[in-house]
């Protein structure tokens, strides 16, 4: 796999996160988060379990409150905006476990992401271009399909959305390699569209091939951001007692 190249143009950071604290009562989760993520990028979010990176996508998708500093979308302060407000806007969250409805059908999950005002045939059109195994499955109860069909029929649920930040959290929970990569392949292309993607996964070997940059997250904070690399995987160990790879 390759990492996509930057487009001409692109702006610096399309997804923009300064100074970012957020708790829970009081317990305090992030502690200053900086991050930026251009447009037609990967930037892959890495670190132990607690370290804060679910609650990194949750602030920058508006499902939980900032207690302080800002979060920026194309330059616009959206920092306190609702989820649904943010979606209109073009960020799309791909949550841990896929979220999708798993006693209706493939062709029933798109429908709903019609709430967007999005056309319905034009969202299974984009779909199934796509994702030719959804046009497949389309009549399927989507819980007895594959994992792997599930997160592709996730994927397709959010791109209904014409995102212009993508937000993915553990795309590889649960799955085979093989089909690991064949979905962090349609991320690429995704990138490629110049689509801002902002990916969390516990394992950094999943995603180093394919990301333009790897932030690492540990008790909170930022530690580093930088090119993937051997390097980086050994620090990666070095940061927290864990496996890289």
């Amino acid at each position: 796999m390759t990492a996509p190249a930057p487009r001409a143009g692109a702006a610096p950071g399309l997804l923009e996160m300064s100074g970012v604290h957020a708790s829970y009562g009081r317990i305090s989760v992030l502690h200053g988060v900086d991050l930026a993520v251009g447009a037609g990028r990967i930037v892959a979010l890495l670190g132990p379990n607690g370290a804060g990176k679910t609650t990194t996508l949750n602030v920058a998708a508006g499902l939980h409150p900032a207690d302080r500093g800002d979060v920026r979308v194309g330059g616009r302060a959206l920092a306190g905006a609702d989820p649904v407000e943010l979606a209109r806007r073009g960020v799309c969250l791909i949550p841990e476990g896929r979220g999708i409805f798993p006693n209706l059908t493939v062709r029933e999950n798109l429908r709903m992401m019609t709430f967007t005002g999005a056309d319905r045939a034009a969202v299974e059109e984009i779909a199934y271009a796509r994702f030719p195994k959804l046009a497949e499955r389309r009549r399927q109860t989507a819980g007895t399909m594959s994992g792997g069909e599930q997160q592709m029929l996730a994927l397709a649920r959010g791109l209904a959305t014409d995102p212009a930040v993508l937000l993915i959290d553990e795309l590889s929970m649960g799955l085979a390699p093989l089909v690991v990569a064949e979905l962090y392949e349609l991320v690429v292309e995704i990138a490629r569209t110049g689509v801002a993607v902002l990916v969390v996964e516990q394992f950094a070997s999943t995603v180093m091939e394919i990301c333009d940059l790897a932030a690492v997250m540990v008790n909170g904070r930022i530690e580093r951001v930088d090119a993937p690399g051997d390097d980086l995987l050994a620090d990666l160990s070095a940061l927290y007692l864990g496996s890289a790879t």
